[in-house]
């Protein structure tokens, strides 16, 4: 017999759980689809490169991440003006332009103003109607030999960080890390104090 108080057992099992289940048999009918998707978008837009629009390097965001780099929105009128290459020209020749962002630092727009003009260099550009050449198309060997650019587009590649391997001397082995700390740590603290000091007897020298 059952003690105490206790909750008269009450098993819910009517469910139909089998008809909220999620299967996933599409997948390998969705992989072809999206292949040939891709396919047909590089033939709709030959002979522009199949990834879209060329972007800047940038870093992330705050101080957790902002040692990587990733692909931007788009450069800034300041890089575009360092490489040479007019605003409305920009977004014809396929390049992407923000123009609400700002350069922070000298290495950054310097990096963004080589892969334009690295970019600029390797550009193709067709004419817009076929066979009618204009100032700033590429010659009829180029179109020739231009092919569609499938994939990524210069991509950003992360350079691995070398290690430099030395030798432990008896000066590192003696070198006290911990007091060599606090002495500097002390002399900025004193060093208001200091100059102070070497002020006003400076002053007394002089008297």
């Amino acid at each position: 017999m059952v003690k105490h108080n206790n909750v008269i057992p009450n098993g819910h099992f009517k469910k139909h759980w089998q008809n909220y289940v999620r299967t996933w048999f599409n997948q390998p009918a969705r992989k072809t689809r999206r292949r040939i998707a891709r396919q047909k978008k590089a033939v709709k837009n030959f002979p522009k490169p199949t990834e879209g629009l060329i972007r800047p390097i940038v870093h992330c965001q705050t101080l957790k991440y902002n040692m990587k780099t990733r692909k931007g929105r788009g450069f800034s009128l300041e890089e575009l003006k360092a490489a040479g290459i007019p605003k409305k020209l920009a977004m014809t020749i396929g390049i992407a332009v923000d123009h609400r962002r700002k350069n922070r630092s000298l290495e950054g727009l310097q990096a963004n103003v080589q892969r334009l003009k690295e970019y600029k260099a390797k550009l193709v550009i067709f004419p817009r109607r076929p066979g009618k050449f204009k100032n700033g198309d590429s010659s009829a060997e180029e179109l020739a030999s231009a092919t569609q650019v499938q994939g990524p587009y210069m991509p950003i590649t992360l350079e691995k960080p070398t290690v430099e391997f030395v030798k432990v001397t008896e000066a590192m082995m003696s070198f006290n890390a911990y007091q060599k700390l606090r002495l500097e740590r002390t002399n900025e603290r004193h060093v208001g104090v200091r100059l102070k000091k070497a002020a006003e007897a400076e002053k007394e020298e002089k008297k």
